[in-house]
């Protein structure tokens, strides 16, 4: 059967066929040999966050709880909340349960885990630079179109006030946000003669609640076009959108500065300014104090990858009625909880172990149970939750310079 686009169906996923070849013959060794019964504890870790960073951004467990209840499978999980603020060599989430039962979704869960993750991790980072100043998601052009509703999904959870997206935004129950492509100008332009009359039919067709931001770079300099903009417009004018390319940009700041006095001396000191195009978080620093909002595009959308892996942790000894610790080398055996303190003070300990915080405060256990067998989801977050969980922790990483220690307290 031929296909539109060479995706992979939501019921091809479900079934557990969006696998590496391996695991598939894994578990038919694993049936030959009578084996498929054995129950593990598999945990989910990051060895290593990518250069320059120092945490990450969990996401992308509410879809996999999803996939696990859809598939049927007969499994626990335990995880971090979505949305936790994290460190390398933590346990971000454990599933128990027969491993030959699981083996194949280990492909489909990395997956989603390092593709919500890496997306969520690079937009807070983003946000974390500028935090009271707007950012918005603008990064769907850079990617598949199928998977674009996704990639909005985790930029908005990462912390991002806004979409550009039209399903994405719709699938968030937000409105999406958007101003106007340099093509509009250079219509009116070749028909009308004058690229300005665009702004004015802008703000004649559009309903009232659609901000009129004005791409204010198409022919003339930035200054020019923002104030020809607030002159045409007036008090209607929200604000002045600079998208100027970097073959063109030279410095973006002295560019913004201009515009912002030119604004101000003319009375519109109360139009904002939006800034796009090849932004990530060295550059929205360098701005975020003459700067109103960011437009993010590529960079979200292409992040470096936050390398989620699985091991096999535990397994269940039948003859002895326990968990043993078991893994490979290079790895900590065990289930682990992580406790955290205040100040992003983060101790990995076996599960059953308690830990008393330095200042006394109340350890919190980041680690629970989430899905269970029977049961199945025990948790339901929404996108706006986990977002406001990300945020107000990027407030706090503010407090402690940014940084989450972590350390292993194994007992005994």
């Amino acid at each position: 059967m031929s296909r539109a686009f060479s995706v992979a169906s939501e019921d091809e996923v479900i079934r557990g066929e969006v696998t590496d070849v391996y695991f598939l013959r894994t578990v038919e060794v694993l049936k030959a040999a009578g084996l498929d019964k054995v129950k593990v504890r598999a945990e989910f870790h990051v060895m290593n966050l990518p250069e320059g960073y120092e945490w990450a951004v969990y996401t992308g467990l509410s879809e996999v709880l999803e996939m696990v209840k859809r598939a049927g499978l007969r499994v626990n999980i335990y995880s971090m909340p979505e949305g936790a603020v994290f460190q390398a060599k933590e346990p971000l989430m454990v599933i128990e349960g027969s491993y030959a039962d699981f083996a194949v979704y280990e492909t489909p869960i990395l997956g989603i885990l390092r593709h919500y993750s890496s997306i969520s991790s690079k937009a807070a980072r983003i946000k974390y630079r500028i935090m009271d100043k707007q950012c918005l998601f603008f990064g769907a052009r850079a990617l598949h179109p199928i998977i674009q509703p996704m990639a909005d999904k985790a930029a908005y959870m990462g912390g991002c006030d806004g979409v550009a997206n039209v399903v994405g935004a719709r699938l968030l129950g937000i409105q999406a946000s958007g101003t106007m492509p340099h093509a509009l100008m250079i219509v009116f332009r070749a028909v009308k003669g004058d690229h300005t009359t665009a702004w004015v039919w802008f703000d004649k067709a559009l309903p009232g609640d659609v901000p009129r931001i004005v791409l204010a770079d198409t022919f003339y300099d930035e200054r020019e076009e923002a104030l020809m903009a607030a002159r045409l417009l007036g008090s209607r004018l929200s604000g002045v959108r600079l998208d100027t390319p970097s073959s063109r940009r030279g410095d973006m700041r002295a560019i913004v500065e201009e515009v912002r006095w030119a604004l101000n001396l003319a009375g519109y000191s109360n139009v904002k300014i939006v800034v796009s195009g090849g932004l990530n978080e060295d550059s929205v620093e360098e701005l975020k104090d003459v700067v109103d909002s960011f437009g993010v595009g590529t960079s979200i959308a292409f992040p470096p990858s936050i390398d989620i892996s699985m091991d096999i942790v535990e397994y269940y000894d039948e003859e002895r009625g326990s968990w043993i610790p078991l893994t490979k080398r290079g790895k900590i055996p065990g289930f682990k909880q992580v406790y955290r303190c205040r100040g992003f003070r983060d101790y990995v300990v076996p599960f059953s172990a308690m830990v008393k915080c330095p200042d006394g405060s109340e350890p919190e256990p980041l680690i629970r149970k989430v899905y269970d067998e029977s049961k199945g989801p025990l948790v339901s977050v929404k996108p706006g939750d986990v977002r406001s969980y990300v945020i107000s922790q990027l407030s706090e990483l503010r407090g402690v310079n940014g940084r989450v220690e972590v350390h292993l307290a194994p007992v005994g």
